[in-house]
């Protein structure tokens, strides 16, 4: 099962939960974007209002006048002292007379001044309230889109009388955070439509009479105000109220100043109960000033109706964007994409919150770009971390540190395979049968030694950066330039085949040491095209090499006993090195199966310029092997025979046979001197 859950498609299972939740929208939800809405509104930076200024009942009220409630007459008191060009708003309700019988006070004070009054929404239902400015509907008139409560709380009518206007004050908590964000700018109660107070006191502000309300087949769609322009509103008559505004705030018994719009409430510990809004707690009559400069300066907060889907797209793109960055691009410009899209959510939130004021939510998209980075990032790391480890697993033994890093680093090398020139050399261990003998019935202690041997002779291919490709019983087959490139690979595989017979010259050094018979090694070298890369069956596959060029270099290690050579190259090798090592042409030799001959060399390890005439004369030889001058080259070879510290001894009474067989057969006169070969 863990399995499928790693793969990239389960990525979009994720995807589609999100798209999910978009949809969906849950509480959890909802408080994101929400809190997301609030750092929007903290952000902007605050404008100071000159028009409307909060005129607060505070501590040095209280303790000017006394306990509160006040008698109506201290209010009177300082609505009569005040500027007869401001506009008081009283966010206060006077549904009931006032007990200390000062109502006509306060009604003598509003007589001579531009007021208006507050009504509080109740859930017991009222009728027969006083006089009221209502609101003109025109559109969908069946359309019940407004909220809809019981009644209100209206002032008594020997105040309303006196009242320029008188608007409701409904605020709407968001659940489930309980902060207020919106208010309705129109509400309908006991059968009738009544404005906010935010509404009213804007009307009496612009000298306006009356309100018109469009309603459409999906809610109100704008409030007006006689001929002002119209406000823009969502469904249900509401619209976001503009926190970052500041306000002069002064106490009630300070001078109140001239010209302004005086918001009145009260603010004395224990006689309010603070609003939780965007931008921290605040004074009912506070958050009525903030809706009034809301609508008076012209910002519209939208929260369109296209918003979700909006979020929904924006939250898909995003999301497979960083799927097909993880999976498709290497590690560093795949974060940097994957981080850019992250961001590109909120960029995109910025940019319409600070163009228009266009709200579109920015946390679900960035959540879910998050969690799919996150879900593709592993699972591409643990794909690739459990290559790591097969990798390591199948090569550690087979290749360097340095090759088995390049192949972690780009698994493409094993899994896609290539076609290069690669130099191959194959080896095989002679002398087993007495050695076997030496061991009898000790199977452990000659398969350790075996494994000693192996040892032995891995070491230079590993510490050249050569690829192991298989052990086969007692012989090796390895490769140079694959999958690590070596631009020198046939003098690397010469010097490799070099340094593993004096491995193995240690390795008799130890075991004769014991009482072992010594053990010896042949090999054999070719350059050519390869073709590398995983092969086998599904169940069972192995990193392997094919092409002419191996089978060629198996058939030339095949001669080294023939030949009585310990290490043969191919031609094509020679070419490529045949001025750093001492090489000697052993045959034009047309292995089995091939109708073409090509030169056998065998390389010593001595020094060359202390044989520069016996080359020579291995050179002649040839030349008169060739000429089917075969008397003069047994003559060279018996000549020879005690030369090359006697490496050649072997060859030369092989080449002597050669010769005399050579002499036996109809040979035609343009014989070229190439041996065909009848055996691997």
């Amino acid at each position: 099962m863990f399995k499928y859950l790693t793969k990239w498609w389960m990525v979009l299972l994720t995807i589609a939960g999100f798209a999910t939740l978009s949809i969906s929208n849950p509480s959890f939800i909802q408080s994101l974007e929400y809190n997301y809405y609030d750092s929007l509104q903290q952000a902007k930076e605050k404008e100071i209002v000159d028009q409307v200024v909060l005129v607060n009942i505070d501590e040095k009220a209280i303790s000017y006048e006394g306990q509160y409630p006040w008698p109506r007459g201290s209010i009177a008191k300082y609505l009569q002292s005040g500027p007869d060009d401001s506009l008081y708003v009283l966010n206060i309700i006077y549904s009931e007379e006032d007990r200390f019988k000062e109502d006509h006070l306060l009604a003598e004070a509003m007589a001579s001044k531009a007021v208006v009054l507050a009504s509080a929404p109740t859930q017991q239902s009222t009728s027969g309230v006083g006089n009221f400015i209502g609101v003109a509907t025109f559109g969908e008139q069946n359309a019940n889109w407004l909220y809809n409560i019981p009644g209100l709380l209206y002032p008594i009518d020997s105040l309303s009388n006196y009242a320029f206007g008188i608007g409701g004050v409904l605020a709407v908590p968001d659940e489930p955070t309980g902060v207020v964000r919106r208010s309705p700018l129109v509400v309908k109660a006991a059968g009738n439509r009544y404005p906010s107070l935010a509404l009213e006191t804007l009307r009496v502000f612009s000298g306006e009479q009356s309100y018109q309300m469009k309603v459409g087949a999906n809610g109100v769609e704008w409030i007006r105000m006689g001929r002002q322009d119209p406000i823009t509103t969502n469904s249900f008559a509401e619209i976001p109220i503009a926190f970052w505004n500041q306000f002069e705030s002064i106490s009630i018994t300070d001078p109140l100043p001239s010209g302004k719009v005086l918001i009145f409430g009260i603010t004395a510990e224990g006689y309010a109960n603070p609003v939780s809004t965007p931008t921290g707690a605040m004074y009912p009559h506070e958050v009525q000033a903030h809706l009034i400069q809301t609508v008076l300066s012209g910002y519209e907060i939208q929260i369109p109706d296209w918003q979700p889907i909006a979020e929904l797209v924006l939250l898909i793109l995003s999301s497979l964007g960083i799927l097909v960055a993880v999976y498709v691009f290497p590690t560093i410009p795949a974060v940097i994409a994957c981080l850019a899209l992250i961001g590109s959510s909120y960029g995109v939130s910025q940019y319409f919150w600070n163009d228009s004021l266009i709200f579109v939510d920015a946390t679900l998209s960035s959540l879910a770009s998050l969690v799919v980075f996150a879900h593709a990032s592993y699972n591409k790391y643990y794909i690739t971390f459990q290559e790591k480890r097969q990798i390591e697993k199948q090569f550690a033994g087979y290749a360097s540190p340095t090759v088995v890093r390049l192949l972690q680093e780009n698994p493409s090398l094993i899994k896609d395979g290539m076609k290069r020139e690669i130099s191959i050399c194959f080896s095989d261990l002679r002398g087993f049968t007495p050695l076997g003998e030496s061991f009898g019935d000790d199977v452990k202690g000659l398969t350790k030694l075996m494994n000693g041997y192996m040892d032995a002779i891995t070491e230079p291919v590993l510490h050249a950066d050569g690829m192991i490709i298989k052990y086969i019983g007692d012989a090796s087959m390895h490769i140079h330039n694959a999958p690590i490139e070596d631009k020198e690979h046939p003098k690397s595989a010469v010097q490799t085949g070099i340094n593993m017979l004096r491995a193995v010259e240690k390795f008799n050094e130890q075991i004769t040491a014991e009482g072992r018979p010594p053990i010896g090694m042949g090999a054999g070298i070719n350059t050519g095209l390869g073709y590398l890369g995983e092969m086998g069956s599904t169940a069972r596959h192995s990193y392997d090499v094919l092409g002419d060029s191996v089978s060629t270099a198996a058939r030339i290690e095949s001669k080294c006993k023939e030949y009585g050579c310990l290490l043969l190259v191919g031609g094509d090798t020679v070419q490529h090195c045949k001025n750093d090592f001492f090489f000697l042409k052993v045959d034009d030799l047309a292995v089995k199966g091939k109708t073409v001959g090509i030169e056998i060399y065998t390389v010593l390890d001595l020094n060359k310029d202390k044989y520069i005439k016996p080359a020579e004369m291995h050179e002649a030889m040839h030349m008169n092997y060739q000429k089917q001058n075969f008397d003069k080259a047994i003559k060279i070879c018996n000549d020879l025979m005690e030369c090359f510290e006697g490496q050649m001894a072997g060859y030369y009474k092989m080449w002597i046979e050669r010769c005399e067989y050579m002499k036996t057969q109809d040979l035609p006169k343009d014989w070229n001197g190439v041996f065909i070969a009848t055996s691997k």
